[in-house]
C-alpha cells in the first residue's frame, strides 16, 4: 500500500540502463510468422485482420497514400501489442510514455503534412483560409488555422497517454482497494474485485480502440494532404 502510484509509470532499467528499448522491441517479436504454403488457424486469423483493417483504412486513399499502408499497419500492431502487454502484471507499457508517443506522432505527421506541400501546395495553403472569410477575420483566422495545424501531433500523443495512463492508475487504484478489504469485509471484496474485472476487459478494448483511433488519425492527416 505504500507503493508509489506511479512506480508503474517509471522507465525500469537493468544494470543501471534504460531498458525501454528492449521493451519497444520486444513486441514485434510476438508476431507469430510462417513459412510453409499452407498456414495454421492462429497465422490465417492475424492475416484476415491484418487486410481488414488496412482495407477500412487505405479505401479512402489515392495511389500515393496507399504507399504509407505498410507503415500504418506496422503502427498500429505495434500500438496495440504495446498497450495489451502493459495490462500484465509488472509490466511496462512504453505509451504511456508522452516523449514516446511525441516520437510517433511528429515524424508522422511532418511527413504527412511535407507531402502535402510537395505535392498540392495550393489545396494545402487553401487550408488556412475557409472559402468567403470576412477580410477583417483573416488574419485571425490564419493564426487559428496554423495553430490548429501545428498542435495535431501534439493532440495525438497528448491521447494515447492520458488514456492509457488513466485506465492504469484507476486498476492500480481498484486493486489496492480490493487488497485492503479483504481482511475487512469479503462482501465488498468480492464486488470491488468484479468491478476490477470488468475494468480490466474496459483496459483490453481502449488499448485496442486507442491504437486504431491513433493510426486513423495520422491516416486521416495523411489523406488531407494527398
Amino acid at each position: 500500500m505504500n507503493e508509489n502510484l506511479f512506480a508503474s509509470f517509471i522507465t525500469p532499467t537493468i544494470l543501471g540502463l534504460p531498458a525501454a528499448v528492449l521493451i519497444i522491441l520486444f513486441p514485434p517479436l510476438l508476431i507469430p510468422t510462417s513459412k510453409y504454403l499452407i498456414n495454421n488457424r492462429l497465422i490465417t486469423t492475424q492475416q484476415w485482420l491484418i487486410k481488414l483493417t488496412s482495407k477500412q483504412m487505405m479505401t479512402m486513399h489515392n495511389t500515393k497514400g496507399r504507399t504509407w499502408s505498410l507503415m500504418l499497419v506496422s503502427l498500429i500492431i505495434f500500438i496495440a501489442t504495446t498497450n495489451l502487454l502493459g495490462l500484465l502484471p509488472h509490466s511496462f507499457t512504453p505509451t504511456t510514455q508522452l516523449s514516446m508517443n511525441l516520437a510517433m506522432a511528429i515524424p508522422l505527421w511532418a511527413g504527412a503534412v511535407i507531402m502535402g506541400f510537395r505535392s498540392k501546395i495550393k489545396n494545402a495553403l487553401a487550408h488556412f483560409l475557409p472559402q468567403g472569410t470576412p477580410t477583417p477575420l483573416i488574419p485571425m483566422l490564419v493564426i487559428i488555422e496554423t495553430i490548429s495545424l501545428l498542435i495535431q501531433p501534439m493532440a495525438l500523443a497528448v491521447r494515447l497517454t492520458a488514456n492509457i495512463t488513466a485506465g492504469h492508475l484507476l486498476m492500480h487504484l481498484i486493486g489496492s482497494a480490493t487488497l485492503a478489504m479483504s481482511t475487512i469485509n469479503l462482501p465488498s471484496t468480492l464486488i470491488i474485485f468484479t468491478t476490477l474485472i470488468l475494468l480490466t476487459i474496459l483496459e483490453i478494448a481502449v488499448a485496442l480502440i486507442q491504437a486504431y483511433v491513433f493510426t486513423l488519425l495520422v491516416s486521416l492527416y495523411l489523406h488531407d494532404n494527398t
